[in-house]
């Protein structure tokens, strides 16, 4: 097996990758993430992951590299991360009672042989009615200002849903694992 790669400096991910119980190395790949004019959301996200996977392919010659990357759609809005809790509280207030989806870019890519798998997992969260006065008394407690959405599905976050729809959780915490499974066995790579 070609040694692996996780293409991010994302502890969340990072967390994700290891219940597959395969070693793996992490790399921060240094690209622009600024959205091309009129650039859907998928094509972003795929587009993102597979340039992180080809950033480091330079660097990392015979190796299988993970690439991914996640935006959230709400109201057809992409949301970014919000940084601060200013940005925080007007995304959670445009999500209230509102589904939002999180597509997450997903790129295998064989540095050896070049070749990329990439693909586009969609999930969908349905919000609760939220206050202001939930919105910050969540965000106080878990701060998640790195996160798209301003939300920690595997945390408190899961508290701020009515309810959510998709064939993999994992890609709403950034990583979809059922896809990179079928990624990395199409790479011959036995899992546990």
């Amino acid at each position: 097996m070609l040694p692996l790669i996780l293409a991010s400096s994302s502890p969340y991910r990072r967390e994700l990758l290891q219940r597959l119980r395969l070693p793996f190395e992490c790399a921060s790949p240094d690209i622009d993430e600024t959205p091309l004019p009129g650039e859907s959301a998928e094509h972003l996200v795929r587009r993102l992951a597979e340039s992180k996977a080809r950033t480091l392919a330079q660097h990392y010659p015979n190796h299988l590299i993970i690439g991914s990357d996640q935006a959230a759609v709400c109201s057809g809005r992409i949301l970014g991360k919000p940084h601060d809790i200013e940005r925080a509280t007007e995304q959670l207030r445009a999500a209230s009672s509102e589904s939002v989806s999180f597509l997450t870019g997903l790129c295998l890519l064989n540095s050896q042989s070049g070749k990329a798998q990439i693909s586009c997992v969609p999930f969908t969260v349905h919000f609760r009615d939220l206050d202001d006065a939930r919105i910050r008394r969540y965000l106080e407690a878990e701060q998640p200002f790195d996160c798209a959405g301003s939300f920690k599905a595997e945390g408190l976050g899961v508290s701020l849903f009515r309810a959510t729809e998709g064939e993999d959780a994992t890609s709403l915490v950034g990583l979809p694992l059922i896809c990179l499974v079928d990624m990395l066995l199409a790479e011959q790579v036995q899992i546990p």
